[in-house]
């Protein structure tokens, strides 16, 4: 039985996909790793089901499952879900712009020993040269705390215990969203779960690699907004 399922949803970005699965794969432990495939190129498909047997994981193509159009979220947390139930065990999600280092999944794990009620554990982001980033650029003091917060938790590296799994069903959530972190996160606090920000635990984040018109938001706003507005994208 693993300790964690760990799942992580790629839409191309290539580059940044190879080094986070890698990452993983040299992680510490015994887990459970699914790489859910959303649509991607077929460059992107043929690495990794070249490399699933390399870096064991379990690859599904969405394509084989569904219909909809990228992004399939709802569906990869709901699938998620399933299977972190019936291993009786926390769910991971480790997007495909982060890069872990070798103790941060144990570090989670440990942390959901030692702290009161977890729903959701974050590990904090950084930039490759070590300084807090998007989405935890509140953060402004370097230290090894864990805290017990009431801001949300991305789910670049985010550990949601199976208790909280057990309690919130994922099938509830909205099929006109495409990101669920900032409603799951509160939905956890609502059934009185606490929220912990391991700013021991650091891991690199490439902010929007996977999204990159998502850089629009910081160099062409307005182009970026409508996107958002008229093409009903990154919905929260």
């Amino acid at each position: 039985m693993p300790k964690a399922i760990i799942i992580t949803p790629v839409k191309d970005s290539l580059h940044t996909t190879s080094r986070t699965i890698k990452a993983i794969s040299e992680a510490y432990g015994d887990f459970g790793y699914y790489v859910f495939n959303d649509f991607s190129l077929p460059e992107t498909k043929e690495f990794l089901e070249k490399s699933k047997e390399e870096h064991n994981f379990q690859l599904i193509n969405l394509e084989e499952i569904t219909n909809n159009p990228s992004p399939n979220y709802k569906l990869v947390l709901e699938i998620a879900q399933k299977i972190a139930i019936e291993n009786n065990c926390p769910l991971i999600i480790i997007e495909s712009d982060v890069l872990i280092k070798p103790d941060t999944l144990s570090g989670l794990l440990e942390i959901q020993h030692t702290k009161p009620k977890p729903g959701l554990i974050g590990a904090i982001t950084v930039d490759e040269s070590g300084q807090y980033n998007f989405p935890y650029t509140f953060e402004k003091v370097k230290n090894d705390d864990i805290l017990n917060t009431s801001h949300s938790l991305s789910f670049c590296c985010t550990l949601i215990s199976v208790e909280f799994l057990q309690k919130f069903d994922f099938q509830i959530l909205s099929q006109n969203k495409d990101w669920f972190d900032v409603y799951i996160s509160r939905q956890s606090k609502k059934m009185g779960f606490n929220n912990y920000l391991a700013k021991g635990l650091e891991v690199v984040h490439l902010p929007h690699s996977s999204r990159p018109w998502k850089h629009l938001k910081y160099s062409k706003p307005l182009l970026y907004y409508f996107n958002k507005i008229f093409y009903k994208r990154d919905r929260i």
